[in-house]
C-alpha cells in the first residue's frame, strides 16, 4: 500500500463525517426554525383573541348614550350625567371626549361634550362623511385620528333605523411616543408587537407599540381582529427562542459532537492503515513471525472496537424507576467496525426511549450511517416527536437505490405514568418481555426496513406496562447461527431469558455468552430497562 493511498480512507471517513454532520445540522435549524414559526404564530393567535374579547367593550357605553338621545330628544343634560362615569384616566372610563351629535345635520357641530373637546372638530372635512358612515351602520363606527401631537382614535354609534336621531361620538387618547403599557401582560410576554388600525401593517396606522423604532423587523406573525366597521392588525415577533434553550442549541450541539467523532474516527482509521501498511512492509521483506502478524492483527482489532464503543453510548441515563444497561459484543469478521448500535433515551415525566439498530454492511460507511440515524433519533426526540415519528423522519435521510445501504430499528417507549410500553419497527426484531410470569416476545406490526420506502407511515403497537419486569431490544447477531431456522434461535433467547433471575448487567452477560457454544459470528448489541412496582 503506498503512502497515498494509506491517507485515502481517513479522507474519505473525514469527508463523510462532515457531510452527515452539516445534514443533520442543517436538519435540526430547518426544524426548529419551522417550529419557532408555529409557536409565534400560537401565541400571536392568542394574543389576537385576547384583544378581540376586549374591544367589544367600547360600543357598549356608545349605544346606551344613543338610545338614551332618542328617547329624550337630544336633552344635553341627561346625555351629560349619564356618559360622565366613562370619561376620564382611571380604569373603566375608556374615554377623553363624549359628544353628542345629530345624524341629520352634522355641520352643527356637537350638541354637546362631556371631558376634554372632541379632535373630530379640527378635521371638518372628516365629519360630514364619517356621520354619513355611522348613519347607515348598524355597528360601531372607527376613525383614527393619528397625525397631531395629541393623537386620539374615535368612535361613534348612532341606533339603527331611526331616521333624524342622534349619533354618540367618542375619543380615547393615545400615547404620543406610541409606546404601550401591555407589553407586561401574560400574554404579550416574550414578544414585541405593533397594533395598527385597519387590515394592514401600515406606518401612518400605527397605534402603539412596544418598540422605540417600528416597524417589527425579522420573523413576524400578524393576525387581523375585527373591530367595529373596520379591523385592528396585531404584530409580533418573538424577543428569544420560544422553545426553550435546548431546540435552539441543539444544530450547534449536533455540529461539535459531529465533528469530534468524525476526528476521532479519521485518526483512528489513520492509524488502523498505517499498521496495516507497516505489517504488508514486513510480510514483503519475509521477516514478519506468526506472533508479529497475530499481534498486529490482534492491535487493529482493539483500535476497530475503540472506535465502535466511541459511536456507542458512554454511559445510560439515570431514571427513577427504571434501571438500563447494555452490551455489545464485536464479531470474529474482522477488524472492520459495524453498524449495530443501541441507545436510551431520558425523555422526562418518567418516560424512557429504547433504540437498537442494524446498518447493513460493515465498515466505515455503515458506521458513518449508523452515527447519522442515532443523532437523527436525539433530535426528534427532542422534538417530542412518537416512535413511529421518528421512524417516518428517518426513512427519508436513507435511500438504499442510492447508497445500498438499510437499516432495521427497534423504538420502544416505556412510561411509567401512563404504564404503558409503545413499540414500533422498521423491520427489526420483536423486543423481549420478561415478567413474573416468564419472557414473550411482544406482538409487533413490522413496518420496512429505513431505506426502503421514503416517508413511509409506521404503526406503533401500545402494551399495557406490568408491574415489574425487563424489557430486553437486541440485533440479529444474538440469535442468528448459519443454517438454523430463525424462529429457533428466539426461542432459543426466550427460554434462556425465563431461567434467569439475576441482575440486570449480569442477564444481558449471561445472554450474550450463554447462547452460543463458539465466537460470535456477527455483532451484537443488546440493551435492556427494568423496572419495580
Amino acid at each position: 500500500m503506498s503512502s497515498r493511498q494509506s491517507y485515502a480512507q481517513p479522507a474519505v471517513a473525514l469527508l463523510i463525517g462532515l457531510i452527515v454532520t452539516a445534514a443533520l445540522a442543517v436538519v435540526s435549524h430547518g426544524q426548529y426554525v419551522n417550529n419557532e414559526k408555529h409557536l409565534l404564530r400560537l401565541r400571536v393567535g392568542d394574543a389576537g383573541a385576547l384583544l378581540g374579547e376586549a374591544l367589544p367593550s367600547s360600543q357598549t357605553p356608545l349605544a346606551s348614550a344613543a338610545e338614551l338621545a332618542d328617547a329624550t330628544g337630544g336633552n344635553a343634560q341627561k346625555f351629560k350625567r349619564f356618559v360622565a362615569p366613562y370619561i376620564g384616566a382611571k380604569p373603566g372610563q375608556p374615554f377623553v371626549s363624549m359628544s353628542l351629535w345629530s345624524v341629520a345635520d352634522p355641520g352643527r357641530g356637537p350638541l354637546a361634550v362631556a371631558g376634554l373637546p372632541p379632535k373630530l372638530v379640527d378635521s371638518p372635512s372628516l365629519v360630514r362623511p364619517f356621520l354619513a358612515r355611522v348613519a347607515t351602520s348598524s355597528t360601531m363606527s372607527v376613525v383614527g385620528l393619528l397625525g397631531s401631537p395629541d393623537p386620539r382614535i374615535g368612535y361613534a354609534y348612532a341606533t339603527p333605523g331611526v331616521p333624524g336621531g342622534f349619533a354618540v361620538y367618542g375619543e380615547s387618547r393615545l400615547p404620543a411616543s406610541r409606546q404601550s403599557r401591555y407589553q407586561s401582560t401574560s400574554a404579550f410576554a416574550g414578544l414585541n408587537y405593533a397594533l395598527y388600525l385597519g387590515r394592514g401593517a401600515h406606518a401612518p396606522d400605527l397605534l402603539v407599540t412596544d418598540l422605540k423604532s417600528p416597524p417589527l423587523s425579522g420573523q413576524t406573525a400578524s393576525v387581523s381582529v375585527p373591530f367595529g366597521d373596520t379591523a385592528v392588525t396585531l404584530v409580533m415577533r418573538a424577543r428569544g427562542s420560544l422553545a426553550g434553550a435546548l431546540p435552539e442549541d441543539l444544530p450547534s450541539i449536533i455540529a461539535v459532537a459531529g465533528l469530534v467523532l468524525t476526528i476521532a474516527a479519521a485518526f483512528a482509521t489513520l492509524r488502523l492503515t498505517e499498521r496495516r501498511r507497516h505489517a504488508e512492509q514486513l510480510a514483503g521483506r519475509l521477516e514478519i513471525t506468526a506472533e508479529e502478524n497475530e499481534r498486529l492483527f490482534a492491535e487493529q482489532r482493539d483500535i476497530a472496537q475503540t472506535l465502535q464503543h466511541a459511536l456507542l453510548p458512554d454511559v445510560l441515563p439515570h431514571v427513577p424507576g427504571i434501571q438500563a444497561s447494555a452490551v455489545y459484543e464485536a464479531g470474529e469478521q474482522g477488524v472492520e467496525i459495524g453498524g449495530d448500535w443501541y441507545d436510551v433515551l431520558d425523555l422526562g415525566e418518567r418516560r424512557v426511549l429504547l433504540v437498537v439498530g442494524d446498518v447493513s454492511g460493515r465498515g466505515l460507511r455503515a458506521a458513518a450511517t449508523m452515527a447519522s440515524l442515532r443523532f437523527a433519533i436525539h433530535a426528534y426526540a427532542a422534538q417530542n416527536d412518537p416512535p413511529a415519528t421518528i421512524l417516518r423522519k428517518l426513512s427519508k435521510l436513507l435511500d438504499v437505490t442510492e447508497s445500498g445501504q438499510l437499516a432495521t430499528i427497534l423504538c420502544a417507549l416505556v412510561d411509567l405514568e401512563s404504564r404503558e410500553i409503545t413499540v414500533t419497527s422498521a423491520g427489526h426484531l420483536p423486543p423481549l418481555l420478561i415478567t413474573d410470569d416468564g419472557a414473550r416476545y411482544l406482538e409487533v406490526d413490522v413496518g420496512p426496513p429505513i431505506g426502503v420506502e421514503a416517508g413511509v407511515a409506521y404503526a406503533s403497537t401500545t402494551t399495557e406496562l406490568p408491574p415489574s419486569g425487563t424489557l430486553i431490544g437486541y440485533t440479529d447477531g444474538l440469535i442468528e447461527i448459519r443454517g438454523e431456522d430463525l424462529d429457533q434461535g428466539l426461542a432459543r433467547l426466550r427460554d434462556a431469558a425465563a431461567g434467569d433471575d439475576g441482575s440486570l448487567p449480569d442477564l444481558l452477560s449471561n445472554l450474550t455468552t450463554g447462547l452460543r457454544d463458539g465466537p460470535l459470528e456477527d455483532d451484537t448489541a443488546m440493551v435492556g430497562l427494568r423496572w419495580t412496582q
